[in-house]
């Protein structure tokens, strides 16, 4: 891939920023750092030969700077996924209590923009990061980020310092273009309480709606649980326990026989959408009869969670079957 000069746009408040799609352009945009980071390239790199794989990473990206034609693995690739884009800045699960007070943080999936549904080459969606007063996402094509400010007490909002990326986009739904746009517009907040997810709706001065988001609520799965069927089938495993923390975005527990651990991730483009993943567990032999095997591909296969009652929950894969059947431990 060969190098391009930066173009700078400006627009009011908002800034475009035409840029080479390297690791070391996109790292100062997203993650305001020159270093890549390893454990954000290397999604599932054993921890013992990491650093065997940086000094490799390092001799292709000499090699590709002599070598323009060459392909390098993921060294030139834009991330596809908004974990790259900022992983290190997850903010804690959002609450209705917080939501009352108006407070802003976590991802908000952008449902609409001027009353057109927000569908792009990818989910957009917003992060709120309260911690540096940044936001970080994707316009459903581009990656963005930026300044955001807020004030409870009079509900206005406003946004600065907007950056993007300028791959190619196809002409989907919206354009990449309106969201930035409509953040550059957008001056006063609202919001609401709906189906148990919350809704965020950006207006302009007029206070007329410019975007609304939806933030997707999985805190009632928090806690720890005790598995009590898979696949619709009752099972009789008294240590076949897990531990889910929505806020870290991950899962352990007891397989019945051996530990598990993992990740879960709320997934951006479906609406009440999760996924567990990046699973692994310690190998001891289990023995005739355990469940083992079909806990593991349960939980592979969930798309899904719904409360039942206060101490009950259900797990449904991608066809709204349950896969899982969990009961709150005391």
């Amino acid at each position: 891939m060969k190098h391009t000069n930066n173009i700078f746009i400006g627009l009011g408040s908002l800034a475009i920023i035409a840029v080479m799609p390297s690791c070391d352009v996109f790292n100062k945009i997203t993650h305001k750092s020159s270093s890549p980071s390893v454990a954000e390239k290397v999604e599932t790199a054993d921890r013992q030969t990491l650093d065997s794989k940086t000094n490799n990473k390092e001799s292709d990206r000499k090699s590709a700077s002599k070598h323009p034609d060459t392909e390098v693995a993921q060294d030139i690739i834009l991330p596809r996924d908004r974990e790259k884009i900022s992983q290190k800045k997850k903010t804690p699960a959002y609450t209705s209590q917080e939501l009352g007070k108006g407070i802003l943080k976590g991802d908000w999936a952008i449902e609409t923009v001027n009353g057109k549904k927000a569908v792009g080459e990818k989910a957009p969606f917003i992060r709120f990061s309260p911690s540096d007063n940044m936001i970080y996402g994707n316009n459903g094509c581009n990656v963005i980020n930026g300044g955001y400010k807020y004030n409870p007490a009079d509900s206005t909002i406003s946004f600065s310092n907007i950056a993007s990326t300028m791959m190619m986009c196809a002409m989907e739904g919206i354009t990449d273009y309106e969201i930035n746009a409509a953040l550059s517009l957008s001056k006063y907040y609202t919001w609401e309480i709906k189906d148990n997810d919350y809704y965020l709706y950006l207006l302009d001065n007029a206070k007329k709606t410019v975007m609304s988001l939806m933030h997707q609520n999985f805190e009632f799965l928090n806690g720890a649980w005790h598995v009590t069927a898979i696949n619709g089938k009752d099972v009789d495993e008294p240590d076949m326990n897990l531990v889910i923390d929505v806020d870290e975005g991950k899962i352990h527990g007891n397989t019945g026989c051996n530990i598990l651990n993992g990740a879960m991730d709320i997934d951006m483009e479906k609406v009440n959408s999760i996924n567990f993943s990046s699973i692994i567990t310690t190998r001891m032999m289990c023995p005739p009869g355990n469940h083992e095997t079909e806990l593991l591909v349960a939980l592979e296969d969930t798309s899904t969670a719904k409360p039942v009652s206060k101490t009950s929950v259900l797990m449904l894969d991608s066809q709204g079957k349950e896969v899982l059947r969990l009961v709150r431990q005391q």
